[in-house]
């Protein structure tokens, strides 16, 4: 069937006047291809064996009557586009331009993640009068604590059996301890007398680390392998177990846990999507954000001016745009806009024109599939696109 299929005569295609373009991996990281999509009819044209500017120029330079070229900001189709089709208008996918401004936005929000804890409500510190109570002052360890609890049980029962005339012998066998054991609690006149050693409060390897852990702890980051990986490189020598035993204490302890800020995505999500679409809780959070900072807020309006230019159709607006965001002090954008000004014409022309690469993304989608069905790639995508061609 597929010799049958193969042997039939190319399809007559009419010459494209609007060409998307976009890359596939036969192998992804190694092997790439290039389909290019009529984008008047949403058919495939043809596919290249690669996604270099030669290919695409040489392809372009056989169809002169190519007026449109529709990319991503991949600079070699930039650069094909430009030798094959100088002619041609090309065209920046909105749907890439917004995802640039997305992962800027994101990022700027993780450089001023400070800003988000004026979302947490500042919890009281406890009475250290009330703490100082429950704490015995001549006891190291506080009741409730198993060691400890246990000591006490096995003095009170030795004093108690020697107050009632027995032997040292004879409380040995009837508790079942050492002889040298219950010599050392009969001679201890209360049970605190027996914390020596192990419940001193001595110094412990972590204590250098401990205001870390604490500044790491407070703001809402409270992984105890992750900090132990933070701490290590720091010079810490101690174990992770040292570690996790430190911040149980902080997750067990009484006082009040304060809740964690929201992440930077999730933030970066409120500033992305239209203001209408927030929840009131979201619109309340965002304002207090943006209120206590300056960068989080200038970013909120050149995403919202950016989406208003995008949807609207305002191309014209963008070096406008671009200028506004230079004045504020927002690295991430700096680097998107220095981006598109590489690239500018055919980003004014994306942000004004209906062309998109919509039609190609679902092609390059189709093309994955079946190169993860068939093992003889390029005979199957040759087998394929004729069979778009001819409405298959």
């Amino acid at each position: 069937m597929l010799r049958l299929v193969d042997a039939l005569p190319e399809p007559e295609v009419a010459a494209p006047r609007v060409v998307g373009v976009d890359e596939y991996a036969t192998r992804k990281g190694r092997h790439y291809g290039t389909v290019l999509v009529d984008i008047e009819t949403r058919r495939p044209v043809d596919l290249l064996p690669n996604r270099e500017a030669s290919s695409l120029a040489a392809w372009l330079a056989d169809r002169p009557g190519v007026e449109v070229v529709c990319r991503d900001r991949a600079p070699f189709f930039a650069e094909g586009a430009a030798v094959g089709a100088p002619q041609a208008v090309q065209v920046a996918d909105r749907w890439h331009l917004w995802h640039n401004l997305s992962e800027a936005a994101e990022r700027a929000v993780s450089q001023h993640r400070h800003c988000l804890r004026a979302l947490v409500p500042e919890t009281p510190e406890p009475d250290p009068a009330s703490v100082q109570e429950e704490t015995p002052s001549d006891s190291p360890w506080p009741t409730g604590h198993r060691f400890a609890d246990r000591t006490r049980a096995r003095h009170a029962a030795v004093h108690a059996l020697l107050e009632a005339g027995h032997s040292l012998r004879s409380v040995q066998r009837q508790l079942g301890m050492a002889w040298h054991t219950v010599k050392r609690f009969a001679d201890a006149s209360k049970p605190e007398d027996l914390f020596t050693g192990q419940w001193q409060d001595r110094p412990s390897v972590l204590d250098d680390y401990k205001s870390h852990l604490d500044d790491r702890w407070n703001e809402g980051f409270t992984n105890a392998w992750k900090l132990w990986e933070e701490i290590v490189p720091l010079g810490y020598k101690g174990s992770y177990q040292r570690v996790r035993a430190y911040l149980h204490k902080k997750r067990t302890s009484p006082r009040p846990v304060s809740a964690r800020p929201p992440s930077p995505r999730t933030v970066s999500g409120w500033i992305l999507r239209r203001p209408e679409t927030l929840s009131e809780p979201e619109q309340l959070q965002l304002k207090t954000i943006r209120t206590q900072c300056p960068e989080l807020d200038a970013l909120t309006r050149h995403v919202r001016s950016f989406a208003t230019m995008l949807t609207d159709r305002h191309g014209e607006r963008l070096p406008e745009w671009l200028d506004a965001v230079r004045q504020d002090d927002l690295p991430s954008l700096h680097t998107l806009a220095a981006g598109i000004d590489r690239d500018l014409n055919a980003v004014i022309a994306g942000l004004t024109l209906p062309w998109s690469s919509g039609a190609v993304e679902g092609h390059v989608n189709r093309i994955i599939m079946w190169n993860l069905i068939c093992q003889d790639h390029w005979q199957c995508q040759r087998l394929l696109a004729r069979s778009w061609w001819e409405g298959g």
